[in-house]
């Protein structure tokens, strides 16, 4: 999962980029307001983190453009305000969450894990569940049956994608899109080579391949 980070307190960027990218997710970060306004507007995230306290435009000025034209990507609001008028006008402005700072930081991973579920339309349970499989988000493995399935941490982030998306073909490029930040090489080689492992682990039958179009989680082989 992409997401896009929007904070101008650099050592707090720092940190959260850091558990951020324990936790299997692709950040890309911005410290601008008027810079977040266009990327967030032109990249692919699945869920934006935003400030409201930014320099060149603030946060709610650019949440409010954003929802304005018709962006739908979740976002989750952080600022140093706590005040109950400042969270009304938040979520007016478009939010979906508000987190006020100082926050624990396994907090705000549950946060955006229930913004993502819901997202996609699915429940917010302590694991995420999808044909047959439950992936514990917090120790990046997966259960089948009641058997424990260790995974690599490219694996996991695969799998992940492909749990939230039951049924849908991706492609290779939406893939990429969305596993890797802004910075990363992207390699469509490498995707398959991790679709192949999870193939080894999960079944060759969970993921489906469709010739000329992607993959297909489909669920769990006999």
């Amino acid at each position: 999962m992409r997401l896009l980070l929007v904070e101008d307190n650099v050592p707090l960027a720092d940190e959260l980029l850091a558990d951020l990218g324990r936790q299997g997710y692709a950040v890309d970060w911005l410290a601008d307001g008027r810079d977040a306004l266009h990327q967030g507007a032109s990249e692919p995230y699945d869920l934006i983190v935003l400030d409201l306290g930014l320099p060149g435009k603030p946060g709610l000025e650019v949440l409010r453009e954003w929802r304005a034209a018709g962006l739908t990507t979740p976002v989750l609001v952080l600022t140093a305000r706590s005040s109950w008028a400042e969270r009304i006008d938040g979520l007016k402005a478009g939010a979906d969450d508000y987190l006020s700072k100082p926050f624990h930081p396994e907090e705000l991973a549950l946060r955006i894990q229930s913004l993502l579920r819901r997202a996609h339309g699915l429940a917010n349970q302590p694991q995420l569940e999808a044909a047959g499989l439950q992936l514990d988000e917090s120790r990046q493995c997966v259960t089948r049956e009641g058997r424990e399935i260790e995974l690599t941490s490219a694996e996991f982030r695969l799998l992940r994608y492909f749990m939230l998306h039951p049924g849908k073909i991706l492609s290779k490029s939406q893939l990429a899109d969305h596993l890797y930040d802004g910075e990363s090489e992207r390699d469509s080689n490498v995707l398959e080579v991790h679709v192949n492992r999870l193939r080894g682990k999960l079944g060759r039958e969970v993921i489906e391949t469709r010739r000329g179009q992607g993959y297909r989680y489909a669920g769990v082989s006999d």
